[in-house]
């Protein structure tokens, strides 16, 4: 159980957007686990929560009803609502889980990447589906090699189980570049932070590389670019934190 401690604004309700994601994760689904039947908790977000909707489902079962009050820009209200009473699932062995089976498998890569962004070296994810995953599999071979392991626990007709443990490597090339751009991202909300840093992306070329800066590690919005990005990079820690994080983000040739 964390400790992470939050106090509800003058409406009622959890602006989690002062914290860190992994901490909004823990921070909600801890909520969850000992909110009484029929009661409900409103929570603020800076974007679509709706891969927590899925790990709530997967962890605590079909007892959530999950209605949004707000939709767009960087206010996402949710009222989450425990339908019935129900045992979560042993979490003895694992970090977070994802039962995909009732999701649609092109929903798959956004929800698993935007979680596993948030993961610590060491932690296990569990997948379950009643396919193989193999899109999930091919990108974690492309784009993660030697950063994790994938352990099957379980392939029967309408049932893969898989672990992934998060074994990230350090060291990164020493190839040369070109620094062309350094920026603070830290005074936008994040919507607008995400969309400089992929204008700058987009911007420099092959060889080319800039820095920014930001109030958090900002991992999960790398583990996205590995996931989806068809340009090869190389992304540097040049401060990590506490409260200043800046990267370097090379455009490899």
């Amino acid at each position: 159980m964390n400790n992470i401690q939050l106090e509800k604004n003058e409406n009622g309700e959890l602006d989690v957007r002062v914290l860190v994601p992994i901490q909004r994760h823990e921070l909600l689904v801890d909520l969850f686990k000992d909110l009484p039947v029929g009661e409900s908790f409103i929570f603020i977000n800076d974007h679509d929560p709706i891969p927590l909707y899925y790990e709530f489902k997967s962890i605590y079962g079909d007892v959530v009803d999950w209605v949004y009050l707000n939709r767009g820009g960087r206010d996402w209200k949710v009222k989450v609502t425990r339908t019935e009473a129900s045992k979560a699932r042993d979490m003895s062995e694992i970090d977070t889980l994802l039962d995909l089976r009732n999701v649609e498998p092109k929903e798959w890569k956004h929800i698993v990447f935007h979680r596993y962004g948030m993961m610590v070296t060491g932690s296990v994810m569990e997948l379950i589906s009643k396919i193989e995953p193999e899109e999930i599999h091919e990108i974690f071979e492309n784009k993660f090699q030697g950063q994790f392991i994938w352990t099957y626990k379980k392939q029967v007709p309408d049932e893969v189980v898989v672990h992934i443990k998060k074994n990230e490597k350090s060291g990164l090339g020493e190839e040369g570049f070109a620094l062309v751009n350094e920026f603070d991202i830290r005074p936008y909300p994040p919507t607008e932070r995400h969309e400089m840093f992929y204008q700058a992306f987009a911007e420099i070329q092959p060889g080319e590389a800039f820095t920014f800066i930001n109030d958090h590690d900002p991992k999960p919005l790398y583990y996205q670019m590995e996931a989806e990005s068809k340009e090869p990079f190389r992304w540097e820690y040049l401060e990590q934190g506490p409260e200043v994080w800046k990267v370097r983000v090379v455009k490899v040739k």
